[in-house]
C-alpha cells in the first residue's frame, strides 16, 4: 500500500472551492449515515465539510487527516465542538481499532494498492461494523485534473465490489450516483480540461439541479454516474 498521491495543494483548493455546493454535500452525507453506528471515523476529512453535516446529523465522529494544512484546518474548526475528534492518520495505517464505522468519501482512488487500503480500513472496525465509500466512477472520464489530484483510477460498480471482497469484506449496497453529473465531469473535466470550481455554474447546479436528481435516485437506481457510493461490512 502507498501513501495517498497528488497534489495537496490542488486536492486542498478544489476542496475550498466545493464548499458552497451545500445540497449536493447533504445528499452525500445522508447517503451514509443511515449506516454508521455509535463511532465513525472518516478518513481523509479534508476541511472538515462531511464531518461537520454528520455531527449536524446527529453522529459521534472522529475525523482524521494525513496532510499537516489540513490537519490544522480541522483542528481550528473541531477545537470547541465536542461532537468531533480530530487525529492525524497516515496510510499506510497499520493500526487496529474498535470503530463501529470507517467512512472515506473519494478517497480510495488516491491509494494505488486499493485492496490493502481496504483491507487496512477492516482492521480499525470492530467486528459487523461498516465501511462507507464514495468514489470517483467510469475510466472513461479520467481527466487531467483527475491525475493532478493524484487519482490512480476510476471505477465501475464490479470493480469496487470486486476490491471489496478481494478485502474480505461483505458487500451491502453498491451502485451509481449522480447520473447525468458523469456528463457534467466528461464535458467539464475530460474534454474542456476545467475542474469543478466556485461559480455561477456550479451555484446554479446545487440549487436547481441536485435536489430534483435526488429525488429521482431516491427512487431509481441510475446504471451509471458520476460516483460509486457503497457499504461493505467486516464479517
Amino acid at each position: 500500500m502507498t501513501q495517498i498521491s497528488g497534489d495537496t495543494h490542488l486536492q486542498s483548493d478544489a476542496l475550498e472551492d466545493l464548499t458552497s455546493a451545500v445540497n449536493y454535500r447533504k445528499w452525500l452525507c445522508s447517503l451514509g449515515f443511515p449506516h454508521f453506528g455509535d463511532d465513525v471515523l472518516e478518513i481523509g476529512s479534508g476541511l472538515g465539510h462531511y464531518a461537520s453535516e454528520w455531527a449536524d446529523m446527529g453522529a459521534r465522529i472522529t475525523a482524521s487527516e494525513a496532510d499537516e494544512s489540513r490537519l490544522s484546518t480541522l483542528r481550528e474548526r473541531f477545537a470547541h465542538d465536542a461532537r468531533v475528534t480530530v487525529r492525524e492518520l497516515t496510510v499506510p495505517i497499520s493500526e487496529t481499532a474498535d470503530y463501529s464505522t470507517v467512512v472515506a468519501y473519494n478517497v480510495l482512488e488516491h491509494i494505488e494498492d486499493h485492496v490493502g487500503a481496504l483491507r487496512s480500513f477492516s482492521g480499525l472496525l470492530r467486528h459487523g461494523g461498516a465501511i462507507v465509500l464514495v468514489v470517483p466512477a467510469f475510466e472513461f472520464a479520467m481527466s487531467r485534473f483527475d491525475r493532478a489530484i493524484g487519482h490512480h483510477r476510476r471505477y465501475r460498480t464490479a470493480g469496487l465490489s470486486r476490491a471489496l471482497t478481494e478485502a474480505g469484506l461483505i458487500v451491502e449496497h453498491c451502485h451509481y450516483i449522480n447520473g447525468p453529473g458523469l456528463l457534467a465531469w466528461y464535458v467539464t473535466c475530460r474534454l474542456l480540461g476545467g475542474r469543478p470550481k466556485e461559480g455561477p455554474m456550479l451555484t446554479a447546479y446545487d440549487k436547481l439541479y441536485v435536489p430534483v436528481e435526488r429525488r429521482i435516485e431516491s427512487r431509481l437506481r441510475m446504471p451509471f454516474g458520476q460516483s460509486v457510493f457503497a457499504v461493505a461490512r467486516r464479517p
